[in-house]
């Protein structure tokens, strides 16, 4: 209806189909841009990599995060490989790390690698971590489960039994 050469369709730019997607692991060559006119509120999670150029007002957690000089985020940033430019206002925790000359951290950043332009500003603390622990503490796909330290004593609790059969 709105295209009258439909016989001759240019397959040489095609997306990849989802077989191929599969095979490759579904990652390769793929990332996802947020143009500086995008303000995300709420966490952000890819598999693949990462460009920012607007605004996030969340934790991101991706493979690979490239950000742009005019982008802010304001939450943790958590991904194997970042070239980080803009300003961050969260902890930061990379294995290896590129911090260009306009960036702006405001809070804690954890490495393994890390190179750090002259300009660059950060106001928190750095933290080295180490190759070997680097797998755990870097590790993306492991849940965070809570645990209970201990259980408050009976003087402790807000109400007991007694009190609620009372009223």
């Amino acid at each position: 209806m709105f295209n009258s050469n439909k016989g001759t369709r240019d397959t040489s730019t095609a997306l990849p189909t989802a077989a191929q997607l599969q095979a490759s692991g579904g990652k390769r060559g793929m990332f996802s841009v947020l143009g500086p006119d995008v303000v995300v509120t709420g966490n952000i999670a890819a598999s693949a990599d990462l460009h920012i150029d607007g605004r996030v007002e969340g934790d991101v957690d991706c493979n690979s995060l490239v950000q742009g000089t005019d982008s802010r985020i304001v939450g943790s940033v958590k991904a194997d490989t970042a070239r980080l430019a803009g300003t961050i206002e969260g902890s930061v925790s990379v294995r290896q790390l590129t911090i260009e000359r306009a960036a702006r951290i405001i809070g804690d950043v954890e490495y393994e690698t890390v190179a750090i332009e002259n300009g660059a500003s950060i106001d928190g603390r750095l933290k080295h971590v180490a190759a070997d622990a680097g797998a755990r503490v870097f590790d993306r796909t492991a849940p965070t489960v809570p645990t209970l330290v201990s259980a408050p004593d009976e003087d402790q609790r807000l109400f007991s039994s007694n009190d609620v059969a009372a009223a």
